[in-house]
């Protein structure tokens, strides 16, 4: 039985290419993903070239996303305010492993990033996981239900699913390690959320609610992720830089969720 939920395919290009470079990127992937059905594609562009590959997006399905935000204006060199990117993208990734751990963000700073996307029309992309010394110490479910807990306390579920709120599984273990996290050990963990998710808002918004997988996501093991009954698509980090390698991951997911 196929799912309701519309699987989504994030490209997270980080602290990569230049303006030119991320507009011939995004052109690339418009002329890859062209005819390419049932599937949303995100493009997560360094700031820089937000307003470029807006323009590239501008009338086409393709969305926009941020990569970060901070949760207010003011005297904070070198962020970027939530209302400077309402009107701009549809999509801001938060909580990403990266900003937890090399920049220091801590829950209460993603809590507030998330509820100022919300405030101003985003989506949250929300990233939660847990490290490799947590898993092996088997704290997958306390570390990441304390991370959704204190991401979505006091959030409005139904007005998160409303504008398209997205969580992100993203095992800090299996990204670029060479240790994979299997299909299956990421379905358990995301069903837990859901789990998670039915008991703070309600069976009804968790199972609308899209959760994405997001680690070490390539075009030989996407579909291992996308049969999975759990998963709804993928935060794609390295291989969202190269334009077939990224088409090839959109492609496979619309064939295999074709067939669910």
């Amino acid at each position: 039985m196929a799912s309701p939920r519309t699987p989504i395919i994030a490209g997270n290009w980080k602290c990569h290419k230049t303006v030119e470079e991320a507009r011939a990127l995004a052109e690339g992937v418009l002329h890859g993903v062209e005819g390419i059905d049932g599937v949303e594609v995100v493009l997560c562009p360094p700031s820089v070239s937000l307003t470029t590959v807006s323009k590239c997006l501008e009338g086409h399905s393709l969305r926009l996303g941020a990569q970060n935000l901070y949760p207010t204006e003011g005297a904070y060199t070198g962020e970027v305010a939530a209302r400077m990117l309402a009107g701009l993208c549809r999509y801001v990734i938060l909580g990403h492993s990266e900003r937890r751990h090399i920049f220091g963000e801590d829950d209460a700073l993603i809590h507030a990033k998330v509820e100022a996307a919300l405030a101003h029309g985003l989506a949250p992309i929300l990233c939660v996981g847990e490290t490799l010394e947590e898993n092996e110490r088997g704290r997958t479910e306390e570390v990441v239900s304390r991370q959704v807990r204190a991401a979505l306390e006091g959030v409005d579920g139904r007005h998160f699913m409303e504008l398209g709120g997205v969580i992100a599984y993203e095992p800090v273990w299996a990204i670029g390690t060479g240790r994979p996290c299997y299909g299956p050990t990421a379905n358990a963990v995301i069903g837990m959320i859901r789990h998670l998710l039915a008991g703070l808002y309600s069976p009804e918004i968790a199972s609308a609610l899209r959760i994405q997988y997001g680690g070490s996501v390539n075009a030989a093991n996407i579909a291992e992720f996308m049969e999975q009954p759990e998963i709804d698509g993928a935060l794609v980090g390295g291989a969202s830089l190269r334009v077939e390698e990224f088409v090839a991951i959109v492609r496979r997911t619309a064939e295999v969720r074709g067939l669910r």
